[in-house]
């Protein structure tokens, strides 16, 4: 069974997602058209936002927990923008 993960341990997971999909290095052959780096980009965005999407439905989320997480969301779509167009 897995571990339980806190919340606020959570949207530090995620923002380390986000971050590392910022520091993956940009294909020299392929650039950022390379479609195995866009998937990687991806990738780590989706997990960041999977990684806390059910926050705000728990009975024990606060109004900043719930605020953190649309950061979150607020952060990866403003990633993708910037990394991959």
């Amino acid at each position: 069974m897995p571990r339980f993960i806190p919340a606020p341990e959570k949207i530090q997971r995620a923002r380390e997602l986000i971050q590392k999909a910022r520091d993956l290095p940009v294909p020299a052959h392929g650039g950022r058209s390379d479609f195995s780096y866009v998937a990687q980009v991806k990738a780590y965005l989706q997990q960041a936002r999977d990684l806390v999407k059910f926050i705000p439905r728990t009975p024990s989320a606060t109004a900043e927990l719930k605020e953190q997480v649309k950061k979150i969301f607020e952060e990866a779509d403003q990633a993708d923008r910037e990394i991959l167009h």
